[in-house]
């Protein structure tokens, strides 16, 4: 497959009103394979002006389209799941290019993230209201949920595709629409799905796409507009405190999912290999550039030395390299600045007396890649057992006591997700009622489901995407009094 043509057939500029179009300005900005350090192509870096432009057709087309049925952009929406699934190798391969996940895992995110668009095409027609009396009699209550009008929608480069079905797959759904801005290191799926929805039918307007090398220059002027009633954003806890502040302005109604440092609790009656499957699943899944990671691994002392044995064996047997090519299990992070951070986390430790087990180094050559790492011994004073690593490095604290691995793994202002290995259902329900996860994966490393619920507690966010409730953040509650007796 010749990605490379695909991409240059992509286009590159901003979208709005169902035009494509260069920055006001004609500034560009490269966008860089991490595997080899090239530049794939150039995208448009948006101005004030355009983000302006795009905001406000956002606006004026959000009455018509909250007018369309609901089943009419339901079957958008599916339409869009289909062509997602036809073109699946495609989007993936382009995924792959701009990001640096191996080609299966980008596959696994296409069919993840078609599934928002699947799952909200069935949630359209769900949206349902209430009728009561009033207690006294003398009232009908009617309670009804309208869009709650045109949204901001931001999203991060680790997935790029499953982030944007996640959240614009609700909006279309409730009938809201949209301005999207896609990270900047990861823009060309974005523009890949914005093809596939306006190939979907989605009418001009309802989708507004602007790019820009700063968040900043775009996202304000869509907070400040007045006209945007809704931010859904996943990110940083740092700057989604800032969109929070700003939201609180307009008094927004806000979606945030931030940062994650999840808990990995193996009891010492786990079943040991099935908590390395578990382990190799929530650490390894996207390199570790997710925020519901393993982050640090709390293993009872009775089994760690087993656990940190088969986990290292298995880390170092993964084959590193490009992810377009075959056999290839770990990518390059994302970019350089991101490899140095994972390398700054590990060498800090290992310098205070921390025990690599295996790894512990950038990888040799172009690109960005570091060795899948396992390391022990990490003093209590250290980055590595306190900070979000987003990259392939499993950390691992002993524990003697249920209390204190619970006590060790709420130590967080974060709680996205956690993950707790045991064998004792009992015992399972009890601890994954005292983690302070918004997601808890019990005997299981994987989380994730478009059927279910995903947000998370503390500085990890507000809100919840996807499951019966994602399309409610889309949603106002009307309530209309109708005298029995007039």
């Amino acid at each position: 497959m010749d990605v490379q043509a695909i991409i240059d057939k992509l286009h590159t500029g901003v979208y709005i009103n169902g035009q494509w179009r260069d920055a006001e300005g004609g500034k560009t900005i490269d966008v860089v394979n991490p595997a080899t350090g090239e530049v794939l192509t150039q995208i448009a870096d948006a101005s004030e002006a355009d983000a302006l432009e795009a905001i406000r057709v956002a606006g004026e087309t959000q009455k018509s389209w909250a007018r369309v049925p609901a089943r009419e952009r339901g079957e958008i929406l599916r339409r869009a799941f289909e062509l997602l699934g036809e073109r699946k190798n495609e989007i993936a391969a382009v995924m792959t290019a701009e990001m640096g996940k191996p080609f299966s895992e980008a596959l696994g995110e296409v069919s993840y993230g078609g599934e928002f668009f699947r799952w909200f095409s069935e949630e359209a027609v769900r949206v349902k209201g209430e009728f009561m009396n009033s207690t006294d009699g003398n009232t009908r209550i009617m309670v009804s949920k309208e869009p709650v009008g045109p949204a901001i929608l931001v999203t991060p480069w680790n997935f790029p595709l499953a982030m944007g079905t996640r959240k614009i797959g609700p909006a279309i759904a409730a009938g809201c629409t949209m301005v999207l801005k896609p990270a900047k290191l990861t823009p060309l799926t974005s523009f890949f799905l914005t093809e596939i929805l306006e190939e979907a039918g989605l009418p001009a307007g309802v989708l507004n796409v602007v790019t820009s090398n700063s968040a900043r220059r775009v996202v304000t002027p869509w907070m400040e507009s007045g006209i945007a009633r809704k931010i859904t954003f996943t990110g940083s806890t740092e700057v989604g405190v800032g969109l929070l502040e700003q939201a609180a302005k307009g008094v927004m109604k806000t979606s945030m999912e931030l940062g994650g440092n999840a808990p990995f609790v193996v009891c010492e009656d786990a079943d040991v290999d099935k908590a390395v499957e578990g382990a190799m699943l929530a650490k390894m899944r996207n390199i570790g550039e997710a925020c519901t990671a393993a982050n640090r691994f709390f293993v009872h002392r009775a089994v760690a030395e087993e656990f940190t044995q088969k986990l290292a064996a298995r880390m170092s047997a993964m084959t590193v390299g490009n992810g377009l090519e075959d056999g290839i299990e770990v990518g390059p992070l994302v970019e350089e600045a991101a490899r140095d951070k994972v390398a700054g986390l590990v060498d800090e430790a290992v310098a205070a007396g921390a025990t690599v087990v295996t790894g512990g180094a950038k990888v040799a050559g172009a690109g960005f890649f570091y060795a899948p790492t396992v390391v022990t011994d990490i003093p209590e004073h250290v980055a590595l057992r306190s900070e979000e690593i987003f990259g392939p490095v499993a950390p691992i604290i002993v524990f003697d006591t249920d209390d204190e691995a619970i006590e060790k793994a709420n130590e967080t202002d974060f709680g996205l997700a956690g993950y707790l290995f045991t064998e004792n259902l009992q015992r399972g329900l009890d601890l994954s009622e005292r983690l302070e996860c918004g997601m808890i994966g019990l005997n299981t490393g994987l989380v994730s489901n478009p059927a279910a619920p995903f947000g998370g507690v503390k500085q990890s966010g507000l809100g919840r995407e996807g499951g019966s409730v994602g399309i409610d953040e889309f949603l106002e509650t009307k309530y209309t009094a109708v005298p029995r007796f007039a």
